[in-house]
């Protein structure tokens, strides 16, 4: 009796020991993600490495140090521990594929982070993040092209990811094509209007606006006008020329006395509502359908200042103000922007 009374306890102590242990594994990571959260990365590492005492190829544990490790700018050690998951076949591969593939760009081997990530894209499902990593770092070498095709696909894979549409207007900010950088940093600054990037943004959204235009100093009443033509297949052309034009009449007689702010909204109206209407069937692409097409609804409706007000708030102390003091419209845009 008391032989099978202990066989009965053993075998309830294996059955059991293994979800004590799993027990214990998840109270350490819980523990140690809320160190990393507070910012004491040394903390939660400790914990990790208890979590893989007990469980020493755990893809989430494995992962979440690998994140602790980057935080503390560590990236051999990201690498390391981001090969493990990726040893498995676990939930975490595209997690593990974006930390280590930051971190070889991170220590120099942006080559071969680029190789890593398009070896994740073709092994994973679709996924924006690959996608957006991987035109960033061809941007870093000057790939532009590649950097587009990529960011493009980031875009398509997840139209609100922020970082995609300015990293496509820095593209062709690089490129020296206004309209495309005006249509991408407007889409930006519609996602992301009150950040550090959007200061930025904003700035670059200004230069390309009025970046070609300039007074003449010895003649105050000549405006010179500096056109870059493309070829005869540019389909942006006759908007560049046109953005040109909007800014150059600032300066016409029937625009005096009108604020930088109004300039702002009537030319942004303005600009949206030519490339709808530029629009041919055979335009395709990004920029005709999915930019212009929403923007020339916006152009449209009745909201246009409220945009205007909306993206520049952080930029200018005015818009911010207005938008203050104008709640109504301000929701009203957003109604509109759930019905469309």
């Amino acid at each position: 009796m008391k032989n099978k009374l202990l066989g009965f306890f053993l075998a309830l102590f294996f059955i059991t020991c293994p979800i004590i242990a799993q027990s214990s594994v998840e109270d350490y990571v819980k523990e140690g993600i809320q160190f990393h959260d507070q910012g004491d990365f040394n903390k939660a590492i400790e914990l990790y490495n208890k979590a893989l005492a007990l469980d020493p190829k755990s893809p989430l544990v494995n992962y979440e140090i690998a994140l602790s490790y980057f935080s503390l700018e560590d990236y051999k050690q990201v690498i390391k521990y981001s090969d493990v998951v990726l040893d498995q076949n676990s939930d975490l591969m595209v997690e593990a594929y974006l930390a280590k593939g930051s971190a070889l760009d991170m220590i120099g081997k942006t080559k071969e982070s680029i190789k890593l990530f398009e070896k994740a894209i073709k092994k994973e499902e679709p996924n924006y993040l690959l996608f957006y990593n991987l035109a960033l770092n061809h941007y870093k070498v000057h790939d532009f092209d590649d950097a587009e095709a990529n960011v493009v696909k980031a875009i398509e894979q997840n139209p609100n990811h922020s970082s995609s549409h300015l990293m496509l207007a820095y593209i062709y900010d690089q490129k020296g094509s206004s309209v495309q950088t005006l249509l991408a940093t407007h889409y930006f600054l519609f996602l992301e209007p009150t950040t550090n990037r959007s200061l930025e943004a904003y700035q670059m959204l200004q230069e390309n606006f009025g970046g070609n235009v300039s007074k003449d100093k010895d003649k105050p009443n000549t405006i010179n006008i500096s056109l870059v033509m493309g070829d005869d297949d540019d389909e942006f052309g006759a908007a560049n020329l046109m953005v040109s034009l909007l800014e150059a009449s600032k300066s016409l007689e029937k625009n005096e006395g009108k604020t930088e702010d109004e300039m702002f909204v009537e030319n942004t109206q303005s600009f949206f509502k030519i490339l709808g209407e530029l629009k041919k069937k055979k335009n395709t692409g990004i920029w005709w359908e999915f930019y212009v097409p929403f923007f020339y609804d916006l152009a449209k409706s009745d909201h246009i200042e409220t945009y205007c007000k909306y993206i520049s708030q952080h930029s200018n102390e005015d818009s911010y103000t207005w938008l203050g003091e104008n709640e109504k419209k301000l929701i009203d845009f957003d109604d509109w922007l759930k019905g469309n």
